[in-house]
């Protein structure tokens, strides 16, 4: 294959042409055309594809990406307010070296005879969940939070035989496209109202739209908009009594200083491993979590691996595998599975292992009262700005915040470009998803914000709008 003058290519397996003649030979062939013969020729692309001229050399191939992707501004070369389902977090040196190993790193399915720990470590991972979240059972990672909830709203359904499901109305709408896809036709889902005043599930609507047929009812606690929302219990209570599961969705950073969902009425919650010690690889470093209670009518619906412990015929010796293996996709009767499963985030769920166990409960208290103070600190510092409210909602709020520009007479859009040209990335543009709000961006703050880059935010924002 002659590729830009070339004979061969050093990406492209065969393509020296003397070889792809040898291979053409032995299937009877006389060109590379004649393997394509079955497809018809209006589907067929005529022209010449609009390519640029191919490097002479690995060198120089390598020098134009790097020049390509400098022209990338990352979070170590701007402060970084974005959050919006994946946070800024520091990430301890020791999560990188582990996840990096390449027993870990490298590894894929396997049997415990070639597992090289990796069973026994994603074992102490669903462990440590389980006690953060005080809950029993955890899932060996899907790929995400918006997996992980509609997958536990799959689950909801199995179990009550419900053909709905009641979702807090402030959630994230790129995640409820995900659980939309995701339960239908299966599961219809029906939005609930907030409280335009304070954030929170509007109790009233609950009510008038749960029935007999809801499977769960959904929300987040800290909420998709930050702030904490402190009827989980009435929540959960209403559920109950309408024969409906109770399903929580956490930032697990949060659970330092707030409660687990158990404690409120969760039936299942979920979320995502993400701020547990793992990078935000450009939005890919999402790992999303499922816990029950053990009880077999939820561990059975569960689609993913469970990891358990049991002795061998060695005293004192322990081996690690799977718990009721048959009810996977990956069981002999794969088109029976609870739902299919495929390639998951294992390894984010070894790091977030890695995580928990250095941190402890200490840390994860003084990681939560860090983030919160500095957020209070944001609102308040925000809200010496002549038109901004540092926060939307009148409740307290965890890490992220809405921040209100309505009374600036400038859109969110104008001032995070402006934000930009500071070194900013300023908050997330609610405006297209939240139109109610107005003009209002999702701020986030956490450990790694210094008061510095607070004060420099303030200072931006108060220059961009007062001048």
């Amino acid at each position: 294959m002659a590729i830009g003058g070339y004979k061969n290519h050093p990406y492209i397996p065969n393509s020296v042409e003397e070889v792809q003649k040898e291979m053409l030979k032995e299937l009877g062939l006389e060109s590379l055309e004649d393997l394509h013969e079955g497809v018809p020729e209006e589907l067929k692309f005529k022209s010449k594809m609009n390519l640029p001229e191919p490097y002479k050399s690995e060198y120089e191939l390598k020098r134009a990406m790097e020049r390509t992707l400098k022209k990338n501004k990352t979070c170590k070369d701007y402060i970084n307010f974005l959050g919006a389902g994946c946070w800024q977090h520091y990430v301890p040196a020791i999560c990188d070296e582990i996840s990096g190993r390449s027993e870990f790193l490298t590894a894929y399915a396997g049997e415990p005879y070639n597992d090289h720990g990796r069973f026994q470590s994603l074992f102490e991972y669903e462990s440590l969940v389980a006690e953060l979240v005080d809950m029993d059972v955890v899932n060996v990672p899907t790929f995400d939070w918006p997996q992980a909830a509609a997958t536990s709203i799959r689950m909801a359904a199995r179990i009550t035989n419900g053909k709905e499901a009641l979702v807090i109305g402030t959630i994230d709408r790129q995640k409820l496209l995900i659980i939309k896809n995701y339960c239908d036709p299966v599961v219809e889902i029906k939005l609930i109202d907030y409280d335009e005043e304070t954030g929170k599930m509007d109790l009233e609507d609950l009510k008038a739209k749960i029935s007999d047929n809801t499977a769960a009812v959904y929300f987040e606690n800290p909420s998709f908009l930050g702030f904490i929302e402190d009827q989980g219990q009435k929540i959960s209570d209403i559920a109950h009594n309408a024969g409906a599961i109770s399903i929580i969705g956490i930032d697990p950073s949060s659970l330092g200083v707030l409660a687990p969902p158990r404690h409120y009425g969760a039936d299942i919650i979920c979320g995502d491993l993400q701020p547990l010690g793992i990078h935000m690889n450009y939005g890919g470093g999402q790992s999303g979590f499922i816990s029950t209670r053990d009880e077999e009518k939820f561990v059975m619906e569960f689609p993913s691996r469970l990891f358990g412990v049991a002795p061998t015929t060695v005293e004192g010796e322990y081996g690690f595998g799977d718990i009721a293996y048959e009810r996977t996709s990956f069981g002999n009767l794969r088109e029976k599975g609870k739902e299919f499963v495929g390639t998951q985030t294992a390894l984010w769920g070894i790091t977030a292992g890695v995580y928990l166990s250095l941190m402890g409960p200490i840390g994860m208290y003084e990681l939560g009262k860090n983030i919160m103070q500095k957020s209070q600190y944001a609102i308040k510092e925000l809200n010496r700005i002549k038109g901004v409210k540092g926060s939307k909602f009148n409740s307290i709020n965890f890490k992220e915040f809405v921040v209100d520009f309505n009374g600036t007479g400038k859109t969110i859009e104008e001032i995070n470009k402006e934000l930009l040209k500071k070194g900013i990335f300023g908050g997330k543009d609610l405006s297209k998803d939240f139109p109610e709000l107005g003009q209002c961006g999702l701020y986030c703050v956490t450990e790694i914000h210094l008061k510095e880059d607070i004060d420099k935010l303030v200072d931006s924002i108060k220059e961009i709008i007062e001048g």
